[in-house]
């Protein structure tokens, strides 16, 4: 079976909560389970994982290599600044895997700070304003590609 890493940064545990009008009144555990059962529907094995820490989400991106995993990274804030977080995810891709690179809302639509992404450059491919749906996308792209 397919492993993939689902991976979310900053504020993320926080939906349904935080600006509902732009995130979607979805929580965080309900997008655990709607990926769980995307992915188990389309024969991929994710593993869902939040944190706030920059450096978490670089080890991590670091484990995805070398467990030779494919992953869906919302990186959210940090997609505007993180250098750090842009080289690990060129390594995803560097060693021939699927990195999308998934927002909840269309950043472009928004403050022009979001317009930037210093990730999108090195992903497989951007998924955006889609809402939770978007995982879904993002696991469709995975499973065909892997």
């Amino acid at each position: 079976m397919t492993r993939v890493l689902v991976l979310n940064g900053p504020n993320l545990a926080r939906l349904g909560v935080r600006e509902p009008e732009v995130y979607g009144s979805s929580t965080h555990d309900e997008l655990v389970t709607a990926v769980g059962k995307w992915a188990a529907d389309l024969g991929l094995d994710a593993d869902v994982r939040q944190t706030d820490d920059e450096s978490e989400l670089v080890g991590w991106l670091h484990e995805a290599v070398d467990a030779r995993a494919h992953v869906a990274l919302n990186p959210a804030a940090f997609t505007h600044y993180s250098y750090a977080l842009r080289d690990a995810a060129a390594q995803v891709t560097h060693a021939g895997l699927v990195l999308v690179e998934v927002h909840l809302s269309n950043p472009y639509a928004r403050e022009a700070f979001r317009h930037v992404s210093v990730i999108g450059p090195v992903a497989t491919g951007t998924i955006a304003g889609f809402g939770v749906e978007g995982y879904r996308l993002a696991l469709e792209v995975i499973a065909a590609r892997s």
